[in-house]
């Protein structure tokens, strides 16, 4: 019988909540909460019957009673928590981007194996059930060889280069943010990764990615192109382009419905899963790797997807803070 596991979240905010609501739909409570702020802290506990709040935050990573500690922080801050928590023999479950590069992830990962824990990021696609279904229906060969994957994200942020979204010091830019759920998509569907990466970048006036289009092919010719943007809206539509038909997905991070087009004009409607459930999934799938089976947290995909986002950023000289 699988153990029962006890999770912790690090951060209060939109994805917290949505954490502390799955583990209620799966019969279980949030054991711990830790913040920057107590007094969040202490309000989010009360809403989600938390056994316990830290003082301290950082009190969590050494916290004998947890398994799994969930991060949901700011993305330049998951490094520093990453070494704490892993080196302290935790689970750890991190929101996307896992890291700021491929440095900082490999070192996390040195850490989790030198202490036998689980590293994953909470990316959706890798949990969500119609990403498995159309996997199993690419890999069957119904549809023939991936060709071609052509991928939109636009968001409409408002021009504030102190949010997030903008900041330099707080890495944002759209490629970390949203082109990250591309990438990710991307990679699922290709036979390998991209060894051929080319870009274009519009920067904010803070230095930030603001809009970026990528081309991408790897050794067996399967190309992909995409496009960000944080101040220009598009839709979140993926088409997955294969010799015998296509694949056509909408709001593709939480995507419950796929449309198929043969090439005799047959359509074929997929659905699985449910948008809103998107936690539920990422953290069945996270407890199932911490009682044996890893693969379901994708983490080499994780690791590719890392290395082509920080070659893009090296090609463009987009550097934080604290890579400096």
């Amino acid at each position: 019988m699988a153990k029962e596991l006890r999770w912790a979240v690090l951060g209060t905010g939109v994805i917290a909540n949505e954490m502390a609501q799955a583990l209620e739909q799966m019969g279980k409570s949030l054991y711990a909460v830790g913040n920057r702020t107590h007094e969040k802290a202490v309000a989010f506990a009360e809403k989600y019957h938390v056994t316990k709040v830290y003082d301290d935050f950082h009190e969590m990573f050494t916290d004998p009673e947890i398994d799994i500690i969930y991060i949901t922080t700011p993305h330049n801050t998951h490094i520093e928590f990453l070494r704490q928590a892993l080196a302290n023999g935790k689970h750890v479950l991190c929101e996307k981007s896992i890291t700021l590069n491929s440095d900082e992830l490999n070192e996390a990962l040195q850490i989790a194996e030198e202490h036998h824990v689980i590293l994953a990021e909470a990316m959706t696609i890798w949990h969500m059930p119609l990403y498995k279904e159309l996997w199993e229906i690419v890999s069957s060969g119904e549809l023939g060889k991936v060709q071609m994957i052509q991928l939109n994200f636009g968001s409409y942020k408002e021009y504030d280069m102190n949010n997030r979204f903008f900041n330099i010091n707080l890495a944002g830019g759209a490629l970390l943010d949203i082109g990250v759920y591309a990438l990710s998509l991307m990679r699922s569907f290709m036979a390998e990764t991209p060894d051929q990466v080319m870009s274009q970048v519009r920067f904010a006036p803070t230095g930030t990615d603001e809009q970026a289009s990528i081309i991408l092919m790897n050794k067996e010719q399967q190309m992909a192109a995409i496009t960000l943007s944080m101040h220009s809206k598009q839709p979140k539509r993926a088409m997955i382009s294969c010799e015998k038909g296509y694949i056509e997905i909408m709001e593709y991070p939480r995507a419950w419905e796929a449309k198929i087009t043969y090439t005799d004009g047959r359509t074929e409607l997929v659905g699985a899963g449910e948008n809103s459930d998107a936690l539920y999934y990422e953290i069945t799938d996270m407890e199932k790797a911490v009682n044996g089976d890893k693969n379901v947290m994708c983490l080499d995909y994780t690791a590719d997807v890392m290395e082509i986002m920080t070659r893009f950023r090296q090609e463009h000289g987009i550097i934080y803070p604290e890579e400096e």
